[in-house]
């Protein structure tokens, strides 16, 4: 056979950008031993190619590629014509020939399958699924050359180039073969997942089955039964009313038939042929390596295989050097960013995460907590779930589901436990209790003032540093600085300000029935370096609004020449110094910013913008002194309030004093809680312009191509290059590629080492219906309008909006100046969005699953930040 057809037996793992991912795994499931597969063969590529060779073809094709997937009645228009030429066009002799000969060998009168199979499909990250067609039954050489070039054409369909864009597929680089294989006509068929497809549990093979021919199933046209076997055993079955299968013509093609009724309600397998299915499914994704989405058939009493793919929505488990049971919770709903985080980013994640250390495990490009040990253990295990509770309720929830599998529990390995803060809160107690006796906010002024003089040393001492110097000094300061912001100093702030602002709020609800008092006591308090950003970014609004000229330019600034172009514009000197000391001392934030990899501020000025022109829009000309007395003001009304109403309750006098002595600690302390953070997002900066000026030296010795290039080694590997002048950039390419996908997954919350992805849930007592629900964090009702915002630099706020993200972290703070309400999809009560909200007194309700596609842009809406739901008030016009 010649390069236009290959069959079954010829083709292996090198074949497939000659017959796709179809036909490639359809050669590797006829090479295990013991599995049945229909014989066939396929079209080859090169036989596409010479289909679609013309020039008009060409250009189409170009027109394709320069439009997005939002340009849906191009697309239509464009992959009609294309299609249409497809199909009208005549095949070759040569391959016409070649095919046919193929018929005669396997039987040119017997029925056949034919498939689409692209060389971007059924690929382990990408599966494609569904995007191109099949035609079942067809009988005949015409009839099958036709349905060839049907196939050709479905390459073209606008849902596969709608799903080739995007997924970053190239539209002239994805190519189509096409599989012939022999029909089998089944009494059953269906489709088997050898991971659980709703729980992801890889340790669970789920099967699906239905009479007749398998398409019925895939198209979902018909019901089917379902069974689940674990280790050999069935754990589930569940029996579905089958009323109708597709069956085959004599004459080719398919029809719709209706089930005899006393057969609708049976059971389509019997036990022997479940656990029969199983050892096939098994053998089949340890050949592949890989979990996999098979298709099979019943016929003569033997299972034949027609289809195997990747299951490509599968979220990645960490790897472990055991099988023992594990549990892993999502770093990055803790710590508010769920995005990917780069290798780097990760080492530094691990080298200074002060509660979990070298227990945070990769897997998908982020970053979880093995809390196997702690989990095992009934101290460790009150002490996680009530730590989760505090950042994000449904990741408590589910821990707390994932307990009641005693079988689970029971097999965890004991250890040493990944949350150590019971040995330091020991030492934090006594200091602690002394900072709430004396009271005094000069305290916290004076630990600030230390740890600023810590990074000022230490900057002057990495800028004399380089090589394998630079690396030891790194790993050194990182050590340190864990036992600076873990030590009794830094802590004993933050215990103090736990409990006072924890005993306002039980205090207050038990004596007035009111929730959440602390929040509106905490407005406008000293020291907090977050808030006081906000507040420096609407001066640069401020000033801004004053010229018109910048105003324009900053709608349409260039990264390259910003300060230089601004400060030609009339008040753009004025603007350009209030923009360079704001980044001065804040230019180490941004987006994501315990990922070091991401890009900061003070590397992207113009990340800003949308801030400062949202500042400009929404609030009204005003100075940071009077919007923070303004809040200071309010925060005392508050206090009179309470302590007025608490005064007329039995044992007023005593109630009074002991509440004015925590409002007093509560607002001296409670400012500190955002500073730690702060100052070691504050060294991320000096690390990394250091480690950059290595990336530079690597660059000019031809070693990368690009600077961000390092961002994908870990640490040691990035010492090791430095070291030995020696790299494998493979390795950063196949990183490269793997991150692509990686930045499209959603990192669940629980995982467990088999896969499963644990769900928790909310109570929804007293919650009107039709109502969004999440966690209340902080009190108040707000009406407005809806900003759905997904990334900063998108944001643009106006006069009674209501910010719905996904997460927010420090960065994001300069908007909540403008917001008049806050709703995220992740988030607890000590969350960054929380605490903000709290102290600017903004109602905000995070943790709302999916809010950023629930609620729409430009919707009406209602925010209870005291009970915690949002309501659809009017639908956006």
């Amino acid at each position: 056979m010649n390069s236009y057809v290959l069959s079954f037996k010829e083709i292996d793992k090198t074949k497939l950008m000659v017959v796709g991912g179809k036909g490639l795994n359809l050669g590797e499931l006829s090479k295990i031993e013991g599995i049945l597969v229909p014989e066939g063969f396929c079209i080859t590529t090169e036989a596409y190619k010479k289909a679609v060779e013309c020039e008009e073809l060409n250009m189409l094709l170009d027109k394709l590629s320069s439009l997005q997937a939002r340009d849906r009645e191009k697309i239509e228009e464009i992959s009609g014509k294309i299609r249409k030429a497809i199909e009208e066009k005549e095949i070759s002799e040569e391959i016409k020939s070649d095919i046919i000969n193929c018929l005669y060998k396997f039987g040119e009168k017997d029925a056949y399958a034919v498939r689409s199979s692209a060389t971007a499909e059924d690929l382990p990250l990408a599966s494609f699924a569904g995007q191109q067609d099949t035609y079942l039954n067809v009988i005949g050489i015409d009839s099958i050359l036709h349905y060839i070039k049907k196939c050709w054409a479905s390459l073209f369909t606008d849902r596969a180039v709608i799903y080739r864009i995007q997924n970053g597929f190239d539209h002239h680089k994805v190519y189509l073969s096409v599989v012939i294989q022999k029909m089998i006509f089944p009494e059953v068929s269906g489709i088997m997942f050898t991971a659980d497809p709703v729980t992801f549990n890889r340790k669970v093979l789920s099967i699906d089955a239905s009479y007749g021919l398998g398409e019925a199933l895939v198209s979902g046209l018909v019901n089917a039964d379902n069974y689940k076997v674990r280790d050999g055993k069935i754990i589930h079955k569940k029996i579905s009313i089958k009323k109708l299968a597709i069956s085959p013509l004599n004459q080719g093609g398919t029809e719709e038939r209706k089930i005899e009724l006393e057969k609708q309600n049976v059971l389509t397998l019997s036990d022997e042929q479940i656990l029969q299915l199983e050892e096939i499914g098994r053998n089949i994704e340890y050949y592949f390596g890989h979990p996999q989405d098979i298709e099979w058939c019943l016929f003569d009493g033997m299972f034949y295989i027609v289809q195997s793919r990747p299951i490509t929505t599968l979220y990645p488990i960490p790897e472990e050097e055991d099988s023992n049971n594990r549990v892993y919770v999502s770093l990055g709903h803790l710590q508010m960013m769920t995005e990917d985080i780069k290798p780097l980013g990760m080492s530094f994640c691990q080298m200074l995460s002060f509660w979990f250390g070298q227990n945070l495990k990769p897997a998908g490009g982020r970053l979880f907590i093995d809390g196997t040990y702690d989990l095992s253990s009934p101290i460790g295990r009150k002490v996680l779930i009530s730590s989760a509770g505090n950042a994000d309720i449904l990741m408590k929830n589910a821990l707390v589901n994932l307990m009641k599998n005693i079988d689970f529990i029971n097999k965890l390995p004991k250890g040493k436990g990944t949350i150590n803060a019971g040995t330091g809160a020991l030492a934090w107690i006594i200091p602690a209790i002394k900072v709430y006796r004396k009271n005094d906010v000069k305290d916290i002024k004076d630990i600030i003032t230390y740890n600023e003089k810590l990074i000022v040393d230490m900057e002057q001492k990495i800028k004399t540093l380089s090589g394998e110097k630079l690396f030891e000094f790194i790993l050194k300061d990182t050590n340190d600085l864990k036992d600076v912001l873990t030590g009794p100093e830094n802590m004993k702030m933050m215990v103090v300000g736990g409990f006072v602002s924890s005993w306002i709020n039980k205090k207050i609800e038990k004596w007035l029935g009111e929730k959440g008092a602390a929040d509106m006591l905490s407005k406008s308090v000293e020291n907090n370096v977050t808030t006081e950003m906000g507040f420096a970014l609407l001066e640069i609004a401020d000033v801004s609004r004053q010229y018109p000229e910048v105003i324009e330019y900053l709608n349409n600034a260039s990264d390259e020449t910003f300060f230089d172009d601004l400060s030609k514009l009339e008040g753009g000197k004025t603007v350009g110094t209030a923009m360079e000391k704001f980044l001065e001392r804040y230019g180490m934030r941004c987006p994501g910013e315990i990922d070091i990899t991401k890009t900061r501020w003070s590397e992207k000025p113009t990340a800003i913008i949308p801030m400062i022109l949202s500042n400009i829009k929404s609030v009204e000309e005003t100075t940071s002194v009077d919007k923070f007395e303004q809040g200071r003001l309010e925060a005392l009304a508050k206090k009179q309030e309470l302590l007025g109403r608490i005064e007329q309750l039995p044992g007023g006098k005593s109630k009074v004093k002991k509440t004015k002595k925590m409002i007093s600690v509560l607002r001296n302390v409670i400012g500190f809680r955002e500073y730690p953070k702060y100052s070691f997002i504050k060294r991320f900066q000096i690390y990394k312009n250091a480690l950059i000026k290595e990336a530079n030296a690597l660059l000019q010795k031809g070693l990368i191509n690009d600077i961000e290039d390092i961002y994908y080694l870990y640490f040691d590997e990035l010492r090791d290059v430095v070291k030995t002048q020696k790299i494998d950039y493979n390795l950063i390419a196949k990183r490269k590629e793997a991150y692509k996908t990686y930045e499209k997954l959603t990192p669940p919350r629980v995982l467990t080492s088999e896969g499963e992805v644990i769900s928790g849930e909310y109570n929804t007592e007293n919650i009107p219906e039709g109502a969004f629900v999440g966690v209340p964090v902080s009190a108040g009702i707000i009406e407005g309008t809806a900003r759905v915002v997904l990334k900063l630099e998108d944001a643009s706020i106006e006069e009674g909006d209501i910010l719905i993200t996904s997460f927010t972290d420090p960065s994001w703070t300069p908007l909540f100046v403008s917001i008049k309400g806050l709703v995220t999809e992740v988030g607890g009560l000590m969350t960054h969005g929380a605490v903000v909200t709290r102290e600017y007194g903004i109602p905000a309700v995070v943790g709302v699953e999916n809010a950023t596609k629930l609620i729409k842009d430009g919707q009406r809406i209602r925010v209870n930040g005291t009970e915690g739901y949002i309501e659809i008030l009017q639908q956006d016009s």
